[in-house]
Order: structure tokens, then sequence, then C-alpha cells
């Protein structure tokens, strides 16, 4: 395989083409540019712990949880832990609305749980409830910008930590919950649950058994039309999703996709992201939108200047060579998809709705019966096991369900989790790098390494182990 050109032949080749298309190229005489911004993306600061990779704590019998935020997400995460039974206890909720705790309050008293501790209406009520010594583990649904420091915080008070995605949007704050992670030996997970779906895990057990041959490329997404969500004054408090579409360009949100897809290609076990090139689209949705909205009371009433692009393309290479393509549109007609594209050198699939074809069949998919067949053959035994509990409980079709047992199922045995604080990382840093590469005319950008290293260490998932 060629060698994969450095940083700065990137840059210099950009200046270049720049140059000779007229564009804009950012001088580095200043140290805050984006070029300079650009240079030093891939930074690895010396770490203040040792690895977590492969962590394991004693099994808990009975783990012990709190929550921070139950408004939409975070009320689905109770219920499934609920519906663990004797694996899991809910010990305290938090949320800032008080009319969430009371809501969540009120299930679980019809429920029989009474003995949960309610914190609400402070701003800091959820540090409160951290300092607690009955708890093993803090879930967070709460807006993307507060998962870093409620995470953080949650580690450095002995708790284990998972989060709602993305984990973070800004490369200091991914190597916060890597360095605390290391620092104080606690978990962090980000509950990507997509990876829990039941074609996500068919296409894992495939790929693992090399039923794809030598994986080549792949494409994912989070293709959602999302604008009247958006625009809500209650959907999203304080309405903070549409602000960072005002705020920022760049993929707001590549997880859903890129976290089947990472783990497909062995990503941090074998492979690594090397680099990435991100342009959006003009933005015209949202602009449009606000102008026909019937609240003018609401603040984006007419609102022009949204930063986001109506579609972004960002296009990430790996360390082996591999290509992933990784889409993000809420704001489009386009319908709902995930997309979940691999190809490899003996088979290819493509996913809205589920196709599989392989070398030498020619044109076409797979029929029916055969495609059924190959289902049935390589589908993951978990959603095999736990056929009637995933349906009864549910969750995006399952997979949510799947993924918080899976979550507490680990600690209850004393198993390294399925994603560690380092996938979290990997695949959240490609929001500020492809910000990156747009502020810097579609530059190529490199990926920190927060493995340090040990993504050259091949290690198997442990939903292909340990189930």
């Amino acid at each position: 395989m060629k060698n994969i050109p450095g940083r700065r032949s990137f840059l210099k080749a950009t200046a270049a083409i720049g140059s000779a298309l007229g564009l804009p190229y950012i001088s580095k005489a200043n140290n805050n540019s984006v070029q300079a911004q650009i240079e030093r993306a891939d930074f690895a600061p010396k770490p203040v712990g040792k690895s977590v990779i492969g962590l394991k704590t004693a099994p808990i019998a009975q783990v012990r949880v709190a929550f921070i935020g139950v408004g939409n997400r975070g009320s689905g995460h109770v219920k499934l832990v609920h519906a663990c039974g004797a694996k899991a206890k809910i010990v305290a909720v938090c949320d800032i609305q008080e009319r969430y705790t009371k809501r969540t309050k009120e299930w679980l008293e019809k429920q029989g749980v009474n003995d949960v501790a309610y914190y609400h209406t402070k701003v800091d009520a959820w540090k409160e409830m951290c300092r607690r010594d009955d708890i093993d583990l803090v879930i967070i649904a709460t807006p993307w910008e507060d998962h870093v420091p409620m995470c953080v915080y949650a580690m450095q008070q002995g708790k284990h930590a998972a989060t709602e995605v993305p984990a973070a949007y800004t490369l200091e704050d991914c190597w916060k919950l890597v360095n605390t992670a290391e620092q104080t030996q606690r978990n962090c997970m980000m509950l990507e649950n997509v990876c829990y779906g039941d074609e996500e895990l068919w296409l894992l057990n495939m790929a693992n058994e090399g039923l794809f041959g030598t994986l080549t490329y792949a494409e994912c997404g989070y293709i959602h039309d999302l604008r009247e969500m958006l625009f809500s004054k209650t959907d999203y408090y304080n309405m903070w999703r549409i602000r960072h579409n005002y705020a920022r360009d760049g993929n707001l949100y590549p997880m859903h996709g890129l976290g089947p897809v990472a783990q497909y290609m062995n990503i941090d076990r074998g492979d690594r992201f090397n680099h990435l090139v991100s342009m959006s689209s003009l933005e015209a949705s949202l602009s449009e939108d606000s102008t026909v909205m019937t609240d003018p009371t609401n603040e984006f009433h007419g609102r022009k200047g949204f930063k986001k692009g109506d579609m972004n393309n960002t296009l990430i290479k790996t360390h082996l060579g591999r290509s992933i393509l990784v889409q993000h549109d809420i704001v489009t007609a386009r319908p709902y998809s995930r997309i979940n594209m691999l190809a490899g050198t003996k088979a290819f699939h493509m996913g809205y709705p589920s196709h599989f074809s392989r070398k030498g069949q020619g044109h076409g998919f797979l029929k029916d019966e055969e495609y059924k067949a190959l289902r049935e053959q390589y589908k993951h035994p978990i959603w095999a096991k736990m056929k009637d509990e995933i349906e009864k409980n549910g969750g995006h079709g399952g997979m949510d369900f799947v993924l918080i047992y899976r979550l507490i199922d680990c600690f209850n045995r004393g198993t390294s989790l399925d994603m560690d604080v380092y996938d979290a990382a990997s695949w959240s840093s490609v929001t500020p790098l492809s910000a990156l590469s747009i502020q810097g005319g579609n530059a190529p950008v490199k990926f920190p390494d927060f493995t340090r290293g040990r993504w050259k260490e091949e290690r198997k998932l442990g939903m292909l182990v340990n189930v």
C-alpha cells in the first residue's frame, strides 16, 4: 500500500489548489488561525493515567443506576433499566425541569418502585446527585454541551458514565473524556444504540466471518427530517438543537451511521481513522422554513444565517486505506436512512431497505428466499436469545433495549463494555474535524490517536465473543 501523505503535504496541496481556483487560503501567521488548528488537530497530550482498553470491574450483582435528564431519551432509558429487573436498581433521578422528574416518579411508583431520590430545579442538582455513595452508573441524556462536564464529574466521583450521543463535540472535550477515564479508571461509554440493531449486528457477524472478504469502503449517515422538532419550543429544552445548526457547520451527528461501520472495520482495533475531508451544501431549508412559521413569538421566526448546510458530506480515509462517506441531512424531505452500505471483495450490502449481493452474482441483489436464509444463518445470537424481551420492551425496533441490557449485563458479569471511551472520542471527533475541514476550504484534517498507539492491537468486540 502506498504511503499516505503527511499533514503538511495536504496543506500545501490544498493551498495550491485553492490558489488555482481563487479560493481563500488561511495564513500561518496567526497561531489560532484555521490552518494552525488543522496542523495541531492530531496532537495527543501526555497521558495522565493508564489505558482503559479492556477495562473490567468486579462483578456487580445489581447495578445501582442514576439518571441525569429524563425528558425525551432519558425517560426511555429509565423504563429500559427497570425492564432489566433485579439486574439493576434505579437509585436517583435528576432533571432541571421538575415536570420530568415528577412524570418519572409517577411512572416508577406505578411499577412499585418507591425508594428513588429525585433532584430538580437547581442548575447544579446533578452534581449533588453524583456525590452520593450508593451509585455505580450514571446515565446522561441532556443537551450535547452538557455531556462532557457531566461525564467527567461523574467519573471523578467514582462512578461509571454512559452518555447519549454525541459524547463530545470539540477535540478538547474528547481528550477530557479519555484522560478522565484513564485517570479514574472508570468506564465512559457512548450510548450508540444503532450498534445493537438487528441488521447492524447481522452485518457485523458476516464481516467478522469473512463473507465480505477484504472490506474496502462504506457509506453511512443520518438522514432524518427533523425540521418540525427543531423549530418546536418544547421538543428540545431551550431549543438547544436548532442552536447548534445556527452556530456551526460540519457533520453535527455522525455516529448513528458511523458507529456500526467503525465496528465492521475494527476501527481502533486493528485500523483507525486517519484523516477526513468535509464539505457542506448551501443552507436553504431552515432559512426558508423560518419565514413560514405561524408563531411570531418563536425566536427563530424569520431567522436567517444558519451556518449548517443542508447536506454535509464527510469522507474519511482509514490507516489501511479504506474510505467511508458519512452524510448528515436533517432538513430536507429525503426519507429516513442511515444508508448502512458496506463493500468488500466478496460481497456488498446496501441498507434502507436492506439488500445483499455476492461476488459473481451479476446484476441485482439476492432473491427474497436467499436473503432471508442469510439473515437467519448470521443473525446475532442476542436477537434470537432475547426475542421475547426485545419485542416486549422495544425502543427503535428493539435496539434500545439490547443496548441497555448489554450495558447492565456487562457490569453484572464483570466483563469489559462493548464500547469504550476511545470509541466515544473517535466517533465524536468527526464533528469538530469536519468543521475545521470546511473552514479550511475543504482541507484534509488528521485525526488524533485517542488510543495513543494501541489501535494496532487487534481485539474482538464484546458482542462477538462475550454474549
